[in-house]
């Protein structure tokens, strides 16, 4: 049937549509000589004698190069033609048309892609690279994810300074982060940060002592919020999401 539903619609689209006397053959299974008859007898009720030939004809057969007569019916003279029909037959033409609908309804521009091999060889050219560029970004987007989870399950801990330093921000950027985000906060009248203790309880900080030394060689021991790694991961997930904490 592909070469007659292609003798259904127009090119572009611009003609109305029409359904021919050989496709109507095909579609209810019956003699073309037969429907023909039928379609001659329905035309003339309609239209009289004289109206038959506007509906005429000629199919060029591309395999013997010979001539036959048919009939292009518009939508109203096909329903009148099969309203006496099966309701199977009649169903089988209703399906048809509601096909050529809406394949006239498409642009004219894909008209011609589909009924153009080479470019919707290329159209499914660009559908494959693109699904291959998106499985290349997932593969590393799961490589980056391993790399996080393995630095989650490391061990130690890290100054907030030397934790920007690894996610490759600036130290006081971070700092804001984690004040405005509820990881540390300052005591008053305190001179360094203090994790909270859902994040100290969870292991996304800890608190170390730290032994400092003077200029004047004497030692001083104080508390240090520190990012462990499972912290450390958190941020980094968050830094690939936005780009930037802030």
């Amino acid at each position: 049937m592909g070469e007659l539903a292609n003798m259904s619609v127009t090119a572009g689209g611009s003609a109305p549509l029409t359904m021919t006397s050989m496709e109507i053959a095909e579609l209810t299974g019956k003699e073309h000589r037969n429907v023909m008859r039928d379609i001659r007898a329905m035309l003339a009720e309609l239209h009289g004698e004289g109206g038959v030939l506007r509906f005429e004809h000629t199919h060029h057969n591309a395999q013997n190069g010979q001539a036959y007569p048919i009939f292009r019916l518009p939508k109203r003279e096909t329903m009148v033609l099969v309203s006496g029909y099966s309701v199977e037959l009649r169903a089988r033409i209703v399906d048809r048309w509601m096909a050529l609908e809406a394949q006239a309804a498409l642009p004219v521009d894909l008209l011609k892609v589909l009924n153009d091999p080479s470019a919707l060889r290329g159209i499914l050219l660009g559908y494959a690279e693109k699904v291959l560029s998106l499985e290349e970004s997932s593969r590393a987007l799961e490589e980056k994810a391993g790399a996080l989870d393995r630095i989650a399950d490391a061990a130690g801990s890290f100054c907030i300074t030397d934790a920007a330093k690894m996610l490759q921000i600036m130290p006081k950027e971070l700092f804001a982060y984690l004040r405005s985000r509820g990881w540390i906060y300052r005591r008053p009248g305190a001179e360094h940060d203090v994790g909270y203790h859902e994040h100290l309880a969870n292991g996304d900080l800890e608190m170390k002592l730290t032994t400092l030394v003077r200029t004047n060689g004497r030692h001083k021991v104080t508390e240090q919020v520190r990012i462990t790694p499972k912290g450390l991961a958190k941020l980094a997930k968050v830094l690939n999401a936005q780009e930037r904490l802030f």
